[in-house]
């Protein structure tokens, strides 16, 4: 199996809280900014999805908090999308120290959702892949 996507994110000073360590909050904006580096990177932008009248939507989010990240550290954030057959989809992303140490593991639960209707798209995975041209990347 390939190695997922992932995307360099150094830790700026002002994102730390009074501890001195990274604010919890931030570890969602790392995980946001990757899966969106992702999309980009397969080809899909913001503009096309709601040209579409699609856009995508977090439904659950775990965070498990491993190590602490300080300012300017180097980190990877990784990202894979893994289908179902539903209307929901899970994201597995694992932010990772320069040195290979896991600092935080996200998961989460996602759905495309119709612009109009205000409701999930029955098949997610095939609307990603009428938009994806690189498909491997979404693994689909």
């Amino acid at each position: 199996m390939s190695e997922p996507f992932s995307v360099p994110v150094t830790v700026r000073g002002y994102e730390t809280d009074t501890q001195g360590h990274l604010n919890q909050s931030v570890y969602l904006n790392y995980a946001e900014h990757a899966r969106w580096s992702l999309l980009q990177a397969a080809g899909i932008r913001q503009a096309d999805l709601v040209a579409r009248g699609v856009g995508p939507v977090v439904l659950e989010t775990i965070v498990r908090f491993r190590r602490e990240l300080l300012a300017g550290d180097e980190t990877t954030v990784t990202c894979a999308f893994e289908w179902g057959e539903g209307r929901t989809f899970r994201i597995r992303q694992i932010i990772r120290k320069a040195d290979g140490t896991i600092a935080a593991e996200v998961e989460g639960v996602g759905g495309l959702m119709d612009l109009n209707a205000r409701k999930l798209v029955a098949d997610p995975r095939r609307r990603f892949k009428e938009l994806a041209a690189e498909t491997g990347l979404l693994g689909l």
